[in-house]
């Protein structure tokens, strides 16, 4: 028998009222970053927790105050907190005058499974035959370009570890997605910015050492997405709509079945932000345009742009509805194949029939 109950938030992007900057683009609405993770813990702090994972995303763009902040708020709740960088918070290799170096992330969060301050990857025990990973998946190329990818010496680093861990139950968690969450996300120029480069070696390795589980952020969706008997479980951002959270039950029976129950909380009001489902979802509808007129016009529809600048305003609220999860598309008025591709962005399994499972799930391991 084992049974431990966790909980995820991700891409919190934490931005104290000081080093706050606007931007007419910004997705997130960092301004609530704050109040939201409060209400959020005091959740939690009433739950039988066993641990929190936070995958990625922690800060507003790197800035060592947003990491303090949050680095000393964790270490004051009631259960262990355990976090990974995101492309945010290391936003360059070197140091700025607003962020901090790739190598410093570490030494902000030993309390939160960094024990060697000069390793941004660590494994740990969270729980009695229960390990988790946590993994870097932010890299800088040769021109200084920050890229999502699993670096060579961590990937031995892995290689070397995984045999050492059989008859744990392992969790691994990344920034980058690992498997599509999207159609066509590893290929498309618009999603594949959110996959991890090198996944395809990342996932034989897990097939091979019966790895199941990994907790991924970056997309700012609820979606959970599966490859072979491996599930991949991202979480949206606590600061866009709907502003998600979720609480996981890990149960393992007597004849060592494992069930996954998986449930999604929302954020629905903070103080001077009452309406915020409503204020959340037009900021993301009135910041639309120009993303869905990139996809209308990209592969593979590759519509011209005056027929796209005549559906885009009708998608308004596309990525909103995406970012939900358990949403089914249809667009009558649409052309045919416009209709059937974005049907395919819908909870739909392979097969296209309705499977609502983004946000409340049993998984059978």
């Amino acid at each position: 028998m084992l049974n431990f109950r966790f909980a995820v938030i991700s891409d919190p992007h934490v931005a104290i009222p000081e080093t706050i900057w606007t931007h007419p683009n910004r997705f997130h609405l960092v301004e609530v970053s704050v109040p939201a993770l409060e209400v959020v813990f005091n959740h939690l702090k009433e739950l039988d927790l066993d641990f929190l994972l936070i995958p990625g995303d922690l800060t507003q763009d790197g800035e060592p105050e947003n990491h303090r902040w949050l680095g000393q708020q964790l270490s004051t709740l009631p259960f262990p907190a355990y976090v990974i960088p995101g492309n945010h918070d290391v936003p360059s290799l070197d140091a700025t005058e607003s962020a901090i170096a790739f190598s410093e992330f570490p030494s902000f969060y030993q309390k939160q499974g960094y024990t060697n301050p000069e390793q941004i990857y660590y494994t740990c025990e969270v729980f009695p035959s229960v390990q988790l990973i946590g993994l870097n998946s932010n890299q800088f190329n040769d021109q200084g370009k920050q890229i999502g990818i699993l670096d060579e010496k961590q990937l031995v680093w892995l290689k070397n570890l995984l045999p050492t861990l059989q008859g744990k139950v392992i969790l691994v968690m990344i920034h980058h997605n690992v498997i599509e969450h999207l159609p066509g996300q590893s290929t498309h120029e618009l999603g594949r910015r959110y996959m991890l480069e090198n996944a395809a070696s990342l996932l034989e390795l897990f097939e091979q050492y019966g790895v199941k589980l990994i907790f991924t952020g970056h997309l700012h969706v609820q979606d959970i997405a599966s490859h072979q008997d491996i599930y991949e479980i991202t979480t949206g951002s606590l600061v866009s709509y709907p502003h998600p959270y979720r609480i996981i039950e890990f149960q393992q029976n007597e004849r060592g079945h494992q069930t996954l129950n998986i449930t999604s909380h929302w954020i629905e009001q903070l103080p001077e932000w009452e309406n915020l489902p409503e204020i959340s979802r037009n900021w993301l509808g009135d910041r639309s345009f120009p993303f869905m007129m990139r996809l209308l016009t990209s592969s593979p529809l590759n519509l011209p742009v005056a027929e796209a600048e005549n559906l885009a305003p009708k998608l308004r609220n596309f990525w909103a509805n995406i970012a939900a999860g358990d949403h089914l598309f249809e667009f009558p008025d649409f052309p045919k194949p416009v209709q059937e591709y974005f049907k395919k962005f819908g909870a739909v399994n392979q097969n296209g029939v309705p499977e609502l499972i983004d946000n409340q799930a049993v998984i059978k391991l």
